[in-house]
């Protein structure tokens, strides 16, 4: 049976990218392997300065992901930094990491374009994500197409740790969804927190409305036929309506006579609709006071066992044992 690895950083509010470019995909996988999904805390340190913050973010993070159908029976949950063997594992890693891979790491590039502060951490990111990966044996990751580049340095990492002290690491495979690779946001560029382009997997209504009235469009007349190829609207809604309302709004579109704002509150009421037993499974799990950091800490126990085996064999291999 295949184990598959996912995380996802607390650093904000989780939204419908989180959701069905990440969480979605793991969560359909579960009962068909054996599914590990950590909150990678430390990798949200390189951004998050605020530890009320943190710590509010992991609660409502674990809240939403059972929401959302996490069965803690069927998948391993837990926090990245309650298995200090994340951190061992990144600082042996990174003494064979070469200093050039990380330099061509197109993900560091961007965020510091988008003004995050160039720390170390964020420049070492990757090592501690090949740590996150090779710590449980993972078979299979599921990521974005911006995160392939990743997945190959972890890769690269574990053949270079292989070579030079023997077959340690397993090597794992990238699994990448064509359809909901990358979630558009508000503006039309991958939905994301640094953005602040996100629609919010669980917002109140009259928020929400609002931020899905505001997607960018084009200045196309109502009267006029609409391209539906490269609507941010239309790439939204195929994720939340049935194929039949998906083509129909496709036809309208090339039809004419209707607004983008039509279409936009079409998007909306998809949107209420599709998550609405979600919301509703939510509300049940907050009435229920202790059982998240049950979940976490069972998680945890459960993933420490496979961690401190995977560290045995390391630091014989490395002669620190």
């Amino acid at each position: 049976m295949k184990r598959i690895l996912t995380g996802i950083q607390p650093s904000g509010t989780l939204h419908i990218g989180n959701y069905f470019g990440a969480m979605r995909p793991i969560l359909d996988m579960q009962g068909r392997g054996e599914v590990f999904v950590f909150l990678a805390d430390l990798h949200a340190l390189t951004s998050l300065r605020d530890a009320d913050a943190m710590r509010a973010n992991v609660h409502e993070a674990t809240v939403d992901f059972l929401a959302c159908g996490l069965d803690p029976e069927k998948t391993v949950y837990w926090r990245q930094s309650d298995i200090p063997a994340h951190a061992e594992l990144m600082w042996i890693l990174s003494t064979l990491t070469p200093k050039p891979m990380l330099e061509l790491a197109v993900s560091y590039k961007d965020k510091v374009e988008q003004g995050i502060a160039a720390n170390a951490g964020l420049f070492t990111y990757p090592v501690l994500q090949a740590a996150d990966i090779l710590l449980y044996d993972s078979d299979v990751v599921p990521v974005g197409r911006d995160q392939r580049q990743h997945l190959e340095m972890t890769r690269d990492i574990a053949a270079k740790f292989n070579a030079a002290y023997g077959d340690t690491f397993k090597l794992p495979d990238a699994e990448i969804s064509d359809e909901v690779a990358v979630v558009p946001g508000l503006d039309g560029r991958k939905m994301s927190k640094s953005y602040g382009n996100t629609l919010e997997l669980f917002q109140d209504e009259k928020p929400m409305r609002k931020k899905v009235m505001s997607i960018v469009t084009d200045s196309t007349p109502l009267e006029a036929p609409k391209d539906p190829a490269g609507s941010n609207i239309l790439a939204l809604y195929r994720l939340v309506a049935s194929p039949e309302q998906v083509a129909r709004m496709e036809d309208d579109f090339r039809a004419g006579g209707i607004g983008y704002g039509d279409f936009k509150k079409r998007l909306f009421e998809s949107l209420q609709e599709y998550f609405a037993p979600m919301r509703a499974r939510r509300a049940e799990i907050l009435a229920r006071p202790g059982y998240v950091d049950e979940v976490l800490e069972e998680g945890a126990r459960r993933a420490r066992a496979i961690a401190d085996a995977t560290m045995d064999r390391v630091r014989s291999a490395v002669g620190l044992r």
